[in-house]
């Protein structure tokens, strides 16, 4: 079983969706025999509501489940109240982020094409610092918070657990000079590091690569169980796009592929960044 809050809280929601439809009733005919409202049926088969295990007491008596996957059912519902290492942060991490996070954290495979930065899980301390203080996008108490929060993040690539993590980051996130040149020196020092871990590859998307998917940044995520579907992570300045979807894991599977193909291998992306290295260090 996953264990962040948030994945408890989604292999809830998806067990409790498959119940339903396995014995063909729809939200509305569900609430109706429990005295609910449907809409109520339906927040707790999309994780916006939250689930008591008196709830799933109701739901188990009503479809009639063995006493086993009632338990189970509910110690999920109890382990989806916890709060994970990240929320004692507070504002430092927007409530909209805080779903991610915990999916994060579950992940077994991690698929991300960065087009403008470095990827977040290989980003230095001082690049975040500056990310976010010339991104003013919160107030200033909260930048450290925020900060902190995205070097904890970054233990995931050197767990004994670590997910097999690929990234495709286009040429010009290294070129793209965040603070100043010595910022850059060491943040592109980190990368170097980050790509020699066991369980990461990295490839660099150069500027002569030619046609390839345009996308924009995305993140695909895997995980262990096959119960949990694999899922597109996509944000902006305020929000965050979850694509969960069949055809949406297909079409940006096929996409990121493109982009494999049409990046450097792992050892000349290397080697093109040392050289970029080189010029910021003249």
């Amino acid at each position: 079983m996953a264990g962040s809050p948030t994945a408890r809280r989604r292999r809830l929601s998806i067990e409790l969706k498959k119940l339903r439809e396995t014995n063909a009733f729809t939200c509305a005919q569900v609430g109706q025999a429990l005295d609910w409202s449907g809409s109520k049926v339906n927040r707790m088969e999309t994780g916006s509501g939250r689930v008591q295990p008196s709830d799933i007491d109701a739901l188990c008596r009503f479809y009639d489940t063995t006493d086993e996957l009632r338990e189970f059912l509910k110690s999920l519902a109890r382990e989806a109240k916890t709060r994970g290492w990240w929320q004692v942060h507070g504002a430092g991490v927007p409530e909209w982020f805080n779903i991610y996070i915990g999916l994060e954290q579950d992940a077994s495979t991690f698929r991300q094409y960065q087009c403008e930065l470095i990827p977040g899980l290989m980003q230095t301390e001082a690049y975040v610092g500056e990310l976010h203080r010339t991104g003013a996008h919160m107030p200033a108490e909260d930048i450290g918070r925020a900060v902190q929060v995205r070097m904890e993040r970054q233990a995931m690539l050197t767990r004994a657990d670590a997910p097999d993590a690929w990234f495709v980051v286009n040429e010009g996130s290294l070129r793209n000079v965040i603070g100043d040149r010595a910022l850059m020196r060491e943040q592109l020092e980190r990368v170097v590091e980050s790509a020699e871990l066991p369980t990461v590859t990295l490839q660099i998307l150069p500027f002569d690569s030619g046609t390839y998917p345009a996308t924009g940044t995305f993140t695909m995520l895997g995980f262990p169980a096959p119960e949990d579907p694999d899922l597109v992570y996509r944000d902006g300045i305020t929000d965050a796009v979850y694509l969960e979807g069949e055809h949406h894991v297909r079409e940006y599977t096929k996409a990121f592929d493109g982009l494999r193909a049409a990046a450097l291998s792992p050892q000349r992306s290397v080697q093109l960044i040392k050289s970029v290295l080189k010029e910021y260090a003249s």
